[in-house]
């Protein structure tokens, strides 16, 4: 963690300049947070209490953003940035420097977000808030393979460090196609952006999926971030890792003594994982033809909720700490042989069906997809863990798009009781579930056996359904809040490391290239709105497991 300065004093606006409120407190954060009232600033010396990381509020900065005209950048990146302003979690000093191709000045771009935040930001516009926010946003014209406006960048961030107080800390946020990605770094390097500077400003890198399409490519990919950036400047994003009930996961295991103890091969029968979506490819044909739902979910999403579930106590909580925990994961996968993936991995494509009460089309019937595709748009998997723990424990994974809803879900199926004792039962008591949900409706439910009411004894399964929502009465932040804020302070616990990517790669990498050599199944093998290929049935079937109904 860094201080607020270098010499360890409060960030301070420029003289004239008005003070923005600081929270001091969780409590204050939150309110101010929900808009409920302005937090009181603090008498004290150093109002940013160093304790709780929802305390801290980030240094001064500019954050540069890189693709700020495309979709990305509009739909989550800018109203992110708008809900860190409007709740008061960004410092005074803070500037937001748009860097993209379109002729666009100052004036005409701050036009451009102002309809951007009426139409994704995720609570109404408060018009005061806003005119802040937008006069906080500069615009930068070029072309990422242009030398002069790297140059020209680079004397514009200067002038700002200097006329807005930013102290020279850079967060750079590459919201771009990752062909750019390499040439880009490259070009910061070549300026001397990556530097931090000798009066205390950092210089730090946020790097969107997809980190590289395989492990080679990955491989080659970090070695280039590298060479310009140190890897503690680097944080990869999968915005999954922010949402509330991922980052709540670790808090459940590592702070209840009463579930870490049965978190084990022995009171643990298999785990299911569901990044399920109900919406298709949305217009992102061509994106989604060099995709796929592989390289789109399995590798990023799939693999890290994984990691998360079955890792070790971390000694800390600091990043390198707990994602040490997690590489030991990933790199304990059993390894797949052909015939292994032949048979546990499942692919699919989704063909016209019924959503949501709306006839929609098949993938090949979508904009820029080739009628006759091979991309999978549905995938499911059965992955053991060599270790202690999980020796014998399947865990199976499934992603697809057109499904019947959008649901993501951990679901912890622990082990039937040993011996039948209620025989009177009208059936045998269900065995304990534990499910953990991402979205939409973010919350945790346990279900466990329960007499029912009479005079037989009759046992039924119950649920204990606890939603965030309900319990706390408070708006959850949404993931690329947590995010980048979490870059801004300097805390990489909820970011990819480059040993983590590779070893995610190193697994899906050989199911891939697996299937170039394998004949594709018939697609489209499932219908729109349902829940998959019968093949995804019969993965777990055959182990005489079905999937959870969501």
């Amino acid at each position: 963690m860094e201080p607020a300065s270098a010499d360890g004093a409060p960030a301070s606006p420029p003289a004239g300049r008005p003070v923005r409120d600081v929270p001091r407190t969780i409590r204050d954060l939150r309110l101010a947070r929900d808009g409920k009232r302005k937090a009181a600033p603090s008498k004290l010396d150093n109002p940013l209490r160093e304790g709780l990381r929802l305390e801290r509020v980030p240094d001064p900065a500019s954050l540069v953003l890189f693709g700020a005209t495309g979709d990305l950048a509009h739909r989550k990146v800018v109203p992110a940035l708008y809900q860190l302003w409007r709740t008061n979690l960004l410092p005074h000093e803070f500037m937001l420097v748009a860097v993209g191709r379109r002729a666009y000045d100052d004036l005409t771009f701050q036009a451009e977000i102002g309809k951007t935040l009426e139409s994704y930001s995720r609570v109404p516009v408060e018009t005061g808030p806003k005119a802040e926010f937008l006069s906080r946003i500069t615009y930068h014209q070029g072309d990422f393979a242009d030398p002069d406006a790297f140059d020209r960048l680079s004397v514009r961030l200067d002038a700002i460090d200097e006329e807005r107080g930013t102290r020279g800390n850079r967060l750079f946020y590459l919201a771009t196609q990752s062909s750019a990605f390499t040439e880009v770094i490259a070009q910061l390097g070549r300026v001397g952006l990556d530097h931090e500077t000798h009066g205390g400003g950092w210089r730090r890198i946020v790097i969107e999926k997809p980190f590289g399409r395989d492990l080679d490519s990955a491989i080659r990919l970090n070695r280039e971030v590298l060479k310009v950036f140190r890897e503690k400047q680097v944080y990869r994003i999968d915005h999954y890792l922010g949402k509330e009930t991922v980052r709540n996961l670790l808090v459940f295991r590592f702070g209840n003594g009463i579930f870490e103890p049965l978190w084990n091969r022995r009171y643990v029968d298999h785990v299911q994982i569901t990044v399920a979506e109900s919406l298709g490819i949305e217009n992102r044909g061509a994106f989604y033809e060099e995709t796929g739902a592989s390289r789109d979910v399995l590798q990023n999403h799939l693999m890290q909720l994984l990691a998360l579930v079955a890792m070790e106590p971390p000694a800390t909580f600091e990043a390198d700490a707990l994602r040490d925990e997690k590489v030991k994961v990933l790199r304990a996968l059993s390894p797949m042989t052909p015939d292994e993936i032949r048979s546990d991995i499942v692919r699919g494509q989704y063909g016209p069906g019924w959503v949501a009460a709306q006839q929609v089309p098949g993938y090949r019937a979508e904009p820029e997809v080739d009628p006759a595709s091979e991309t999978e748009t549905f995938v499911a998997a059965r992955f053991e863990i060599d270790d202690w723990r999980w020796a014998g424990v399947p865990f199976y994974v499934r992603t697809g798009k057109r499904l019947p809803k959008r649901s993501s879900e951990i679901a912890i199926q622990f082990r039937p009781v040993p011996h039948r004792l209620f025989k009177d039962s009208s059936e045998d008591p269900e065995p304990n579930l534990l499910a953990l949900r991402i979205q939409p409706d973010e919350g945790i439910l346990l279900r466990f056996g329960a007499k029912v009411p009479g005079l037989g004894l009759d046992v039924r399964a119950v649920n204990m359904d606890f939603t965030y929502g309900s319990a706390f009465n408070v708006d959850s932040p949404d993931a690329y809040e947590t995010l980048i804020l979490d870059a801004l302070l300097g805390d990489a616990s909820l970011f990819t490391r480059a040993d983590e990517v590779e070893e995610a790669w190193s697994i899906v990498t050989p199911i891939i290239d697996a299937w170039i050599d394998m004949p594709a199944p018939a697609f489209p093998d499932y219908e729109a709105g349902s829940w998959g290929p019968e093949a995804a049935d019969e993965l777990l079937a055959r182990d005489g497991r079905r999937w959870r109904r969501i």
